[in-house]
């Protein structure tokens, strides 16, 4: 018997969210799945990790093929326990997702989705975040899945080079086709909604918009998206800027 690739799989919306249902039937296509999420909605996470409170797992599903766990962590923590504690063998691949919204340009920064797939990558294996821009809970994947299909057997032929991972985003409807692109530059501009609570005191509610810094920019992952292209974005682990060390190193200490 052939052995099929072991696929794990988490997200930032909750291990009950549409997105990573419909995430579990595209990688039961390809390989043996174990699903380590978040019981709740952890969005907006990053690479956040618990440290102030223990964490638990739940296994909530069990068939042949499939295994999926939720536990009281962060994305980045999901990935962290299934790997040293929930998982008896390293897994081929690491996929996080499908999230419900964007995390194209700077989202990145802020993202659980792309928090998990970093820390995939950080351990050396190729991982793929996965995300439709459409918040809604009951959103349509149907086109999505089909472009994850592409895109995965792509991976699995290929391979993703070390220290790499993916950062991919699919508009809504039908793609017109997929893109290598950079990420966008710009930044989300916050604006927060002031409120006052029955007993007199302030609170706040974080909103806001993005603003797109090189609206003219044609190779963009932002560019890719309002144009209806699946928009791929390659992600370095290595954060260090090279071209300021050499600027750098001309300093006078």
């Amino acid at each position: 018997m052939v052995n099929r690739p072991r696929i794990l799989l988490t997200n930032d919306d909750g291990v009950w969210a549409k997105g990573i249902r419909e995430l579990i039937e595209v990688m039961q296509l390809f390989g043996d799945v174990t699903v380590v999420a978040p019981e709740l909605a952890q969005s907006s996470k990053s690479n956040a990790i618990t440290t102030s409170e223990p964490l638990r797992a739940k296994l909530i599903e069990e068939e042949e093929g499939l295994k999926v766990y939720s536990t009281n962590g962060t994305p980045v923590d999901c990935v962290k326990m299934a790997l040293d504690v929930l998982l008896e063998d390293r897994p081929d691949f690491v996929i996080s997702g499908i999230n419900h919204g964007s995390n194209a340009a700077v989202s990145i920064l802020y993202s659980g989705t792309m928090g998990a797939a970093i820390e995939g990558c950080i351990h050396g294996i190729p991982s793929v975040g996965f995300s439709l821009c459409d918040y809604a809970a009951d959103a349509d994947f149907s086109k999505a899945k089909s472009c994850i299909v592409k895109i995965f057997q792509q991976i699995a032929t290929n391979g993703i080079t070390p220290g790499t991972c993916l950062n991919i985003n699919i508009p809504q409807g039908t793609p017109i086709g997929f893109k290598i692109c950079r990420q966008a530059l710009g930044k989300w501009v916050e604006e927060f909604d002031h409120r006052t609570d029955p007993t007199g005191k302030d609170y706040y509610w974080l909103t806001g918009h993005f603003k797109n810094f090189e609206p003219d920019a044609t190779d963009t992952d932002i560019r890719a998206l309002e144009e209806g292209y699946v928009a791929i974005v390659p992600v370095t682990i290595d954060m260090t800027a090279y071209a300021e060390m050499e600027l750098l190193e001309k300093w006078n200490f």
